[in-house]
């Protein structure tokens, strides 16, 4: 059993639901102070939510791994996984993955609401069948995989309000740019394991690191007039926006020094530094909603 979790990727599972709960509180109407707005939150609700999304997104990093575990088993940091090491079946993980994947959709569909269901399929075909496959052909992956990774407040958002409006855009605007930095960085690090797998990602393709550099710096500089976004839109309040400017200025801080100095000690540095960005920043947002 403990295989078969390891299979559904939990260190990454967490920030997927923080971001599903994140989508999910401001798709919820603003209440008129924190006791109100609790009351109004159908805890049933959240529960199919969050357990569907979990479902879902356990289920396409179990089939995700079935599908590269023989780019796997070429690869120091992933050659102790599972599948490539021999501990699980094929079968037994295209199994487990699929049966988790369908139990997700289903929750999602009928335990909350259709649209939140459709989505969530949306990022699972999306992530199996585009992303996956492109990391053997093109560095453009890492662009496509970064729309299915950024679905995950769009799923919450439209479990709570049963539609996707402007700020749930936004909630996917601000995963959507944060992501590259965060890849990008961990490509640089791993990017002799990439290449022995004939995994295309930009610093094998290019492995001066330069344009990698230059991305997560561009990327970096994108997410900052974007973090702002939900002060403008009244999402949040004044003290999100300063924290949201701080906290993309020392981000985007990181990604210059690696780019003035590309060694694996400073991808360290950006990869540590999206670590802590993500969770800081949703902590503004939720401690900041103008009325509560």
């Amino acid at each position: 059993m403990r295989d078969y979790i390891e299979l559904t990727k939990p260190r990454i599972t967490w920030l997927i639901l923080m971001s599903t709960g994140i989508g999910y509180f401001f798709g919820l109407r603003q209440g008129t102070g924190w006791w109100a707005f609790l009351k109004s939150v159908d805890v049933v609700s959240l529960f199919h939510t969050i357990l569907g999304t979990g479902l879902i997104a356990s289920g396409t990093a179990a089939l995700n791994q079935w599908y590269e575990r023989e780019a796997d088993r070429k690869m120091k940091r992933t050659a102790r996984r599972p599948l490539p090491a021999g501990k699980i079946t094929a079968g037994g993980a295209l199994a487990f993955g699929a049966g988790l994947s369908a139990a997700g959709f289903a929750e999602l569909s009928l335990g909350v609401n259709l649209l939140s269901g459709l989505i969530g399929l949306f990022t699972l075909v999306s992530y199996l069948f585009l992303y996956t496959p492109m990391k053997q052909r093109t560095w453009w992956s890492t662009t496509v995989g970064a729309i299915p990774g950024a679905m995950p407040p769009m799923i919450g958002y439209a479990a709570a309000a049963g539609t996707i409006t402007r700020e749930s855009w936004v909630l996917f605007a601000i995963l959507f740019l944060w992501q590259f930095p965060h890849f990008y960085s961990i490509a640089w690090m791993y990017r002799e394991d990439y290449a022995r797998a004939g995994i295309r990602m930009l610093p094998v393709v290019e492995p001066d690191g330069r344009s990698t550099a230059r991305q997560i710096v561009l990327f970096g500089i994108a997410l900052i007039p974007v973090s702002l976004i939900p002060g403008v839109l009244g999402m949040s309040g004044p003290i999100y926006v300063i924290g949201a400017l701080l906290l993309g200025l020392w981000f985007l801080y990181s990604g210059v020094r690696v780019a003035l100095d590309r060694t694996m000690v400073r991808a360290r540095t950006v990869l540590v530094t999206s670590v802590f960005y993500l969770p800081l920043i949703y902590g503004l947002m939720l401690l900041d909603r103008p009325s509560l």
